[in-house]
């Protein structure tokens, strides 16, 4: 997210205007997904994934499921009793929490609070899945009530089931708030079996992708690719977030990060043209280009 503290958009946008600005967004209706994914159609073994809108993945890796950054609130940000203050919703999930497959694990990438939303989180507590997080991010869960959760950060790795999660560094921050500035934030890589998957988490261009790339191929890279403008500090462009997952030896993308909060200031669906046209001859290398898609290798 962006601006002060991981409020972000909600800071910029808390203007004499903001109530009247909430007031109208009130009314906006959220625009259903146009693709519905069935993820307990899949079979066990291979790397399926879905896109379940902005950073939310939904990956099944034989036979293990992951979902990265849960977001399925209608808005994300402070929560004052029973009103939420912060971003509406521009595209709903296109699956609902209790319609998913059990979650195997939980990947948080850090404690912004659009990937972060303890209502999602709360709603998946279950005693047989594991969270992995940024350091100093436990805290915010009720960690009794998951298998484990556990904390990592750049350079380090734990086992989760099948999956082995690597972090590494990415170019942006952790605060949710002006005082916890000491909250970690990472990109991670999983491996699990023959597959492995990159989750870029929240990104400014940065080399460190570079140090992502052996001489086993990154089967997919899911890249942020939007609040670029004016957040160019903070957050890739999509044709930066391209040059990073090949920087990592990435063989197909899943773009995240867009069409579902208004988080900076480019048109709707400019961050995914944009990363279509830098993936040029090679677009055959994008995974999914809309909410709800699914993709299979």
């Amino acid at each position: 997210m962006t601006g002060v503290a991981g409020l972000g958009t909600f800071a910029y946008r808390a203007a004499p205007s903001f109530w009247q600005q909430y007031s109208r967004e009130l009314r906006r209706p959220i625009l259903p997904a146009s693709v519905r994914p069935h993820p307990k159609e899949w079979p066990d073994l291979g790397l399926h994934a879905a896109w379940l809108g902005h950073s939310t993945v939904l990956l099944k890796v034989d036979g293990m499921t992951i979902l990265t950054d849960p977001v399925f609130s209608d808005r994300v940000g402070l929560n004052v009793g029973p009103v939420t203050l912060g971003l509406k919703r521009l595209t709903a999930p296109p699956l609902k929490r209790i319609e998913l497959p059990h979650i195997d694990l939980v990947l948080l990438s850090h404690a912004h609070m659009d990937h972060f939303d303890l209502p999602s989180l709360r709603g998946l507590e279950d005693r047989k899945t594991s969270v992995v997080t940024a350091s100093k991010t436990s805290d915010l869960l009720r960690v009794n009530r998951y298998a484990s959760v556990r904390e990592i950060g750049w350079g380090g790795q734990v086992r989760a089931g099948a999956a082995e999660v690597s972090a590494f560094e990415v170019h942006h921050w952790g605060a949710r708030m002006r005082s916890d500035t000491s909250r970690g934030y990472n990109g991670y890589v999983l491996e699990i079996g023959r597959y492995r998957v990159l989750f870029g988490g929240d990104t400014a261009a940065t080399n460190s992708f570079r140090s992502l790339r052996t001489s086993r191929t990154i089967d997919l890279a899911i890249m942020p690719i939007g609040a670029y403008n004016p957040w160019i500090w903070c957050h890739c462009t999509p044709e930066q977030a391209w040059q990073m997952g090949n920087d990592a030896g990435a063989e197909f993308f899943l773009p995240v990060h867009h069409q579902t909060f208004q988080l900076g200031r480019e048109p709707f669906l400019e961050p995914i043209e944009r990363f279509q046209e830098a993936a040029a001859h090679h677009s055959d290398r994008v995974a999914v280009d809309q909410v709800g898609e699914e993709f299979h290798l």
